[in-house]
């Protein structure tokens, strides 16, 4: 039997997570360099404390005013933001002691050990003193940078609250089913037979109220199903059905501008006989998509190229019937999967994306075909990446006639919006979609 890691262990890990988030190092690149059999214990911890973070903080500064060394504080703002969860995963004193242990195990730490037990012990007394008057810092009550929530404040006055309150649950795990590889209610039935509940949110779509490991789901190293969520779900639908059947005889040509990695690839793939081009400035990423595709039986041209680059990679005759252009954003739609996104941003990146992604509409409307249906999608809820970045694009090109399309997805967790089981509630991730046809 495989020795469990010692909480500690994990702890200690976590803290320096959360110190490389600190940095400007993103939490996935920092997770991928933990040790396997530590990491799955790590993220979960670490995902935890980033939720918090915010609130950890502004405890820990009032427990400790001057700011301690960074491995210190890190640790500090672990245990305090562990603490701080309901239901906390651990018993206090448990935390508390392994939050000591972990201190005692790291050189820079061992020192301040003392100081971390007591800063701890001293918030599991003293919790409702230390958070109160807490509610006016924004930054530690919604656990998110004060520019992030001034700016969903002047985006969407109406509905910032539950964006942030949103951000903060745990994400759901969403399958999309593969209709070349098995039949819904077939699937259904095996995921019942192995004990897992599942509920059906469309011809496609799957949520399991409990999350699995995606290794115990029947049937998805054979390609049956894909992890996707519900928001994510919509492109491929939106574009297939702007389409339309393709004349008898011929297959659509789609270009999927910015494919890695690779889910709305396959979705298009398992939705239409078309002709996809997959194509991806980042190599790396772009074999994510060729394996995805492998395992799910499917088959795309993929091609590693500048989008918003075409006259490198396209000739000049090359016209497409259909693009999906899910752009680089700011994701911070996504942020209760990865809750790094919100200290890792910064205000000015909100105006160098937008810049991109105009870059990206402009380069890519020539390559649509008249008559031809663009989808535009960011996972963001910021309107410089969504309706804005389409009003002017619509503003500047004559030919492009923007059609009905979902804009921008909010999610509808409320203040009170409470928890499914383990998975959080089921709403999809904020998003925007748009949907572009060319005048004939």
């Amino acid at each position: 039997m495989t020795q469990q890691p010692q909480l500690s262990t994990q702890l200690l890990w976590a803290a320096q997570g959360l110190q490389a988030v600190q940095s400007g190092q993103s939490g996935t690149e920092w997770l991928a360099q933990c040790p396997a059999q530590l990491r799955p214990g790590v993220q979960a911890l670490l995902l935890m404390a980033l939720r918090r973070w915010g609130m950890a903080r502004a405890v820990r500064q009032r427990l400790v005013p001057k700011t301690p060394a960074p491995a210190v504080d890190a640790l500090l703002c672990v245990g305090l933001a562990l603490l701080m969860q309901d239901p906390a995963p651990y018993a206090e004193h448990t935390l508390v002691s392994q939050a000591v242990e972990a201190a005692k195990a790291e050189p820079r730490t061992r020192a301040l050990s003392a100081l971390i037990n007591a800063c701890l012990r001293r918030f599991t007394r003293e919790r409702a003193q230390l958070t109160s008057g807490l509610d006016h810092d924004a930054q530690a009550r919604w656990n998110h940078p004060d520019w992030w929530v001034r700016q969903l404040q002047k985006d969407h006055p109406e509905a910032w609250q539950n964006i942030l309150n949103q951000a903060r649950q745990k994400p759901p795990l969403v399958l999309r089913i593969n209709p070349r590889r098995t039949h819904l209610d077939a699937w259904l039935q095996r995921l019942q037979e192995a004990g897992i509940e599942a509920r059906p949110l469309g011809p496609q779509a799957v949520w399991l109220p409990q999350p699995v490991p995606v290794q115990q789901i029947p049937g998805f190293e054979q390609g049956e199903c894909s992890v996707q969520d519900l928001a994510a779900q919509m492109a491929a639908p939106l574009l297939v059905d702007a389409l339309g059947h393709a004349p008898t005889g011929q297959r659509w040509k789609i270009l999927d501008a910015c494919a890695a990695p690779g889910g709305k690839t396959a979705h298009l793939l398992e939705m239409t006989d078309a002709d996809v081009l997959a194509l991806d400035v980042d190599a790396q990423r772009l074999k994510r998509v060729e394996q995805n595709l492998q395992r799910l039986g499917l088959m795309a041209t993929t091609l590693v190229a500048d989008a918003a680059q075409p006259a490198s990679w396209a000739a000049p005759e090359t016209k497409f019937d259909g693009i999906l252009l899910d752009a680089p954003c700011s994701a911070s739609g996504i942020v209760r999967r990865h809750p790094d996104i919100a200290w890792l941003r910064r205000p000015q990146d909100l105006s160098g994306l937008a810049q991109q992604q105009r870059a990206l509409l402009q380069g890519l409307w020539p390559l649509l075909k008249p008559g031809g249906s663009l989808v535009y999608c960011t996972c963001s809820v910021f309107k410089i990446e969504g309706e804005k970045q389409v009003q002017a694009f619509v503003a500047n090109n004559t030919d492009a006639v923007q059609k009905p399309a979902p804009g921008h997805l909010i999610p509808a967790v409320g203040v009170n919006g409470g928890a499914v089981g383990d998975n959080g509630s089921c709403e999809p991730d904020g998003f925007f979609y748009a949907l572009l046809q060319k005048a004939v």
